[in-house]
């Protein structure tokens, strides 16, 4: 029975000196008002990358990873990785791209303006690309 009372001041007396040392060292804990623009700023950062994820789960888009060769799971994991602004900047070009838009439009607008600015030209008699436009 000695010795047990022996062994209990000399565990005793080291955590109490531990338990002593850590109260004294420890930072107390400080608490504040959380401003309200922070925590909508935070959780529209969350849907923007949740709006990203969700697009990178549409299999036309999975599709075009494959023939790239990259995983839809690694490039979830580089959405993860980006900065906040840089989620919102990609999540802004997502929705101003159009839904379904083909290269049709664009090569049908370009010849457009490559004979609109050739009509100019020919009727200041600049060029003579069409025979029924009369110059100057």
């Amino acid at each position: 029975m000695h010795s047990l009372i022996k062994k209990r001041k000399t565990i005793a007396i080291p955590v109490i000196i531990a338990l002593s040392i850590f109260s004294i060292i420890s930072v107390p804990a400080r608490a504040a008002m959380i401003d309200t623009g922070k925590i909508l700023k935070q959780n529209q950062h969350d849907l923007s990358r949740n709006r990203i994820k969700m697009f990178l789960d549409r299999s036309e888009v999975q599709k075009t990873f494959a023939t790239w060769g990259v995983s839809s799971k690694e490039a979830k994991e580089r959405i993860d990785c980006l900065t906040d602004e840089e989620v919102e900047n990609i999540a802004s070009r997502i929705d101003q791209l159009p839904a379904g838009g083909s290269a049709v439009g664009t090569i049908v607008g370009a010849a457009l303006i490559v004979f609109v600015i050739l009509l100019v030209t020919d009727i200041l008699g600049f060029t003579d690309v069409f025979p029924f436009i009369r110059s100057r």
